[in-house]
């Protein structure tokens, strides 16, 4: 693989502890980063070089999948790695910046390669592309390319504006923008499961499936992030970008060739294909949003969202749910079902695929009461996928009972899998952009989400709270209830764990 340095605009950052240097030491320990690349930190605050080091291992040591010993093969791996303190604005300071650039090169040969990442705030990226080329750090003579975080823009016509800034200086396929969801191992199988098993495809549309459920639950609350979450909610932090994305794995086309653009074409013609709300009564009779008042997770009590973030007139939301529809040949008619909320009673990411029952006057219909076949994508925590279906019980004479045929990868692999960094950062360093999102994904995304914001900002009346420890407002379930359905338990729980809250 081709050597680079990788610029860390944002070094000091939380995401770069927890994420980004765990997955850096990873990939070097198993052998996929080589000896050709340098890591250049870049922060306003102050920092030696051998500061940010120590900075990097006690990182490692609390985060990554590989424990860091300085007595192996820490102090080789460390020297690869410096720090730029800089005022992101000042265009002298690029030609600094520069200069080390150039003495990093030479020194682990890398050619002129560069991966810049910016774990910034997006009013940043536009001024920080345009010093990478005023400042001459773009004519390296090697490849250039972008990483991106979200969230990448706050509505359409921001995304727009933002985008321009950056294809001024970059074209989009050097444009990296990242979601880490699609970096996720199951992520990624869904479509391997989908299109490299026969006896899927005859199944995967609306006359055998009859609703599509995922949920990305979460237990904590904002923490840290209230400024920022205070202003996006869960429908800009989580449905615009992961939810969104996986509705668009599940539902795409086969592509014609396995190359990242055909796959990305796929996924646009599902997200174009989203029924759009237009009225604030098509938002209130498919969307339903929650807030978390105070509650117990466990036996912890904790406090409501507003006392979190010291805003008690708050209309942030922190749960979504949603009835989604894929209006095309393959899909017509099929609810796809979202939700995801912070402060729910389990951390879990699941996809059920339930399918159609049995004709009622079938003899083994009309004699039992038949459970549907579900086909479940085990996201996180536990990753693996399982496949219920209906058998006679042991023993019995004619009792039906579901059964499961239950693959766990982490059971089979190892808890030590590759984390979603890892191959996203080591598909940026190949040129690899299938899980990356390309720029009219990201349009389409932000067309279907903005009538939906538009019609909250107009009317907040349902606005519903939920005690925290519950799996939201009791509106989520009567969402499913109108179309005869429910929301199956996640993450090994059963129908009596699950418990609504009732009182809007």
């Amino acid at each position: 693989m081709n050597g680079t340095i990788l610029y860390l605009f944002g070094a000091t950052g939380d995401l770069a502890k927890r994420k980004l240097f765990p997955a850096i030491y990873s990939l070097y320990r198993e052998g996929r980063l080589g000896e050709h690349f340098a890591v250049i930190g870049i922060a306003r605050r102050q920092r030696t070089d051998e500061q940010f080091r120590e900075e990097v291992f006690r990182s490692i040591s609390e985060f990554a999948r590989y424990k860091a010993d300085k007595n192996g093969d820490w102090e080789r791996f460390a020297e690869h790695f410096a720090y730029k303190s800089m005022n992101i604005n000042d265009l002298e300071q690029y030609k600094d910046l520069l200069a080390l650039s150039e003495s990093l090169d030479d020194k682990f040969s890398i050619g002129g390669n560069r991966l810049y990442y910016l774990a910034l705030a997006p009013e940043l990226f536009g001024p920080v592309v345009a010093n990478l080329k005023e400042g001459g750090m773009l004519d390296s003579g090697g490849w250039q390319r972008l990483i991106i975080e979200k969230p990448f823009g706050y509505d359409l016509a921001s995304a727009n504006l933002l985008n321009g800034q950056i294809r001024k200086v970059f074209r989009e396929e050097q444009i990296f923008r990242i979601d880490h969801y699609l970096g996720k191992e199951m992520v990624q199988n869904i479509e391997v499961i989908r299109f490299a098993n026969a006896f899927f495809e005859p199944l995967w549309n609306n006359r055998h499936i009859a609703n599509v459920q995922i949920t990305l639950s979460e237990t904590v609350g904002v923490e840290e992030r209230g400024g920022y979450y205070d202003n996006a909610g869960a429908i800009r932090d989580m449905v615009q970008n992961h939810m969104l994305q996986m509705v668009a794995m599940i539902a795409m086309e086969p592509p014609s060739r396995l190359h990242p653009e055909d796959i990305r074409d796929e996924k646009v013609k599902v997200l174009r294909s989203l029924r759009k709300f237009e009225t604030l009564e098509d938002v209130r009779r498919n969307v339903v949003r929650g807030q978390y008042a105070a509650g117990r997770l466990g036996d912890k009590p904790v406090p409501g969202y507003r006392e979190e973030v010291g805003n008690p007139d708050s209309l942030t939301e922190t749960y979504f749910a949603a009835r989604v529809f894929v209006d095309n040949f393959r899909w017509a008619g099929v609810p796809f079902y979202v939700r995801t909320g912070k402060r729910l009673p389990v951390k879990s990411t699941e996809v059920v695929i339930e399918f159609k029952g049995l004709p009622k006057q079938l003899y083994f219909a009309k004699a039992h009461n038949l459970d549907p076949n579900l086909l479940v994508f085990r996201v996180n925590p536990m990753e693996g996928v399982y496949l219920r279906m209906n058998a006679k019980k042991p023993g019995s004479d004619f009792a039906i009972t579901p059964v499961s045929m239950d693959f766990c990868q982490n059971c089979v692999v190892g808890l030590n899998t590759p984390e979603a960094y890892e191959r996203l950062i080591y598909d940026a360093i190949r040129g690899e952009s299938t899980y990356f999102t390309r720029w009219d994904e990201v349009s389409a995304a932000w067309s279907y989400i903005d009538p939906i914001a538009d019609a909250w900002a107009k009317d907040a009346s349902d606005l519903y709270r939920y005690e925290a420890g519950s799996w939201g407002p009791e509106q989520a379930r009567e969402l499913l209830a109108a179309d005869g359905f429910h929301w199956w338990p996640v993450n090994g729980q059963t129908e009596s764990d699950v418990v609504w809250f009732v009182r809007q």
